[in-house]
């Protein structure tokens, strides 16, 4: 559906308009337009944005139909920006991002999303409590989206931290085959706010810096924070990056680790066992009735003493062995 917020140039705040009044709202240069489109049918904003706000081709096309990264096209009279809102499922480890296009005039700001924004719901109640938020121009106003969007990224950041801190714990603990499955999802979601976090800071630091129509010079400077905040961010994602491949080593250091303890006390249980193996199997261990005949004094009880000895002591010296040699 279309959400639409008008502020005449005579005050008050309306948020409907038909289309013919749209029109004519938008020749008024002291006006301010924004229009919200929301997760309809492409096909039913196409006309609006061709015959009333009269965008080329190109940049409905990108806006309805096709999914970019963060990026910025300057038109002239308009600019067209993509920038990214993120959503975090704690439980899943699940990293969600929306695209948002904005299409900002000298008098009108248009968004476009398919998925709810909690930036752009949060503005939009703001603006209905207070129409001062619209007195500063659409430029101010994209501002404030874009710093919301820019917001909502830091308690993601924060719990994919907090997640990796259990994980190294888990993996020092007791790690399980789990523990690696979470690691990767997690290497998957930091590597995806990466290739977000990287164009979209890109974006932001062109608004605050180079020379568009729609963006006074007195607005421009507010987009530096989002920047600045974007730059901190950036540095934190890539941070939690070589945490997550640190982690990842740690696991399979433990894991080996681990293996290689089990291997060496399987292998001192079979060295221990040799002599007793072979002591055992020595003439089948007839030590009574034999079928040939064995003189005194290993015959009968005698034998059966000596091979006792030995394989009770022949371990035992092994054992010793092995402990001094620091191997057991």
């Amino acid at each position: 559906m279309i959400h639409l917020l008008y502020r005449p140039s005579t005050g008050g705040l309306m948020v409907e308009l038909a289309p013919d009044q749209l029109a004519a709202a938008l020749s008024d240069p002291q006006t301010l337009i924004w229009a919200d489109l929301d997760g309809e049918d492409p096909g039913a904003y196409h006309p609006i944005l061709t015959e009333i706000f009269k965008f080329h081709s190109l940049a409905i096309e990108d806006a309805l139909l096709d999914s970019h990264s963060p990026k910025l096209n300057d038109w002239g009279e308009y600019l067209y920006v993509v920038l990214h809102a993120v959503d975090f499922d704690v439980n899943l480890l699940d990293v969600d991002t929306h695209e948002v296009d904005f299409f900002i005039g000298k008098n009108y700001l248009v968004t476009h999303h398919v998925e709810p924004v909690r930036a752009i719901e949060r503005m939009r109640r703001a603006c209905l409590r207070d129409e001062r938020h619209l007195l500063r121009g659409p430029d101010y106003l994209m501002y404030e989206i874009a710093d919301g969007l820019v917001s909502d990224f830091l308690p993601c950041v924060d719990a994919l931290d907090e997640e990796i801190d259990r994980v190294e714990e888990e993996v020092f603990d007791r790690p399980t085959s789990g523990t690696l499955s979470r690691i990767f999802t997690l290497k998957r979601a930091v590597i995806h706010l990466r290739r977000i976090l990287s164009p979209q800071r890109e974006v932001l630091n062109r608004l605050a810096r180079d020379d568009y129509a729609p963006i006074e010079d007195t607005e421009r400077v507010y987009f530096r924070g989002a920047y600045d905040q974007l730059v901190r961010l950036y540095d934190i994602n890539e941070s939690l990056r070589d945490l997550v491949s640190g982690t990842l080593d740690m696991y399979l250091s433990v894991v080996s680790n681990r293996l290689n303890e089990v291997m060496k006390v399987l292998t001192i249980v079979t060295v221990l066992g040799l002599p007793l193996t072979f002591l055992t199997g020595f003439f089948g261990m007839n030590f009574f009735g034999a079928t040939y005949e064995v003189p005194a004094p290993f015959s009968g009880l005698g034998l059966f003493i000596i091979a006792l000895t030995l394989m009770v002591g022949l371990p035992l010296i092994m054992w010793y062995w092995f402990k001094h040699r620091g191997w057991a």
